[in-house]
């Protein structure tokens, strides 16, 4: 789920579920017959029923357990990490060879990252808080430039005080 609208009635700017790509919940599925295997032996229906109940379980964790990033109140909140949008710099959107770069070989070691596999596209944001051990933030995002956007107009928002 992306909404990138102007701010609503509970001052969220931006928000976005990093759930687990289709290809995650087709594998979650595949536990469903694992699981209706074990319970064969005592009632087709019994195991019938406890691979449908396993399946649909392992599923709802999976999205329950899904990240969120928000832009509201002035923060970026990331998971369970948020860091007031003043605190940031130099936010860009990033897609393609770039995005995978900032996930894998650019990884930097004093970086906050919240990364998901399945999600191409990565903003990153440069912190400018001197007391933080942390230089820049890396977070996944299905739609980076919308993500950039939000924090940016949080930014200005948080500046001209409207």
């Amino acid at each position: 789920m992306t909404s990138a609208n102007a701010t609503d009635a509970t001052g969220i700017v931006y928000r976005e579920r990093l759930t687990p790509s289709l290809w995650a919940f087709v594998s979650a599925a595949v536990v469903a017959p694992m699981a209706a295997m074990v319970f064969v032996p005592f009632d087709k229906t019994i195991a019938l029923a406890a691979g449908i109940v396993v399946a649909v379980l392992v599923i709802v964790l999976l999205i329950a357990a899904a990240p969120r990033v928000e832009v509201r109140g002035g923060e970026l909140i990331a998971g369970r990490a948020h860091i007031p949008v003043q605190l940031l710099d130099d936010v860009e959107p990033y897609t393609g060879e770039k995005a995978r770069n900032l996930r894998g070989p650019g990884l930097q070691r004093d970086a906050w990252h919240l990364i998901r596999g399945g999600i191409d596209g990565v903003v990153q944001a440069r912190v400018t808080d001197p007391a933080d051990p942390t230089s820049v933030w890396v977070v996944s995002s299905r739609t980076p430039d919308r993500l950039t956007a939000a924090v940016r107009r949080a930014q200005r928002a948080a500046t001209t005080g409207l």
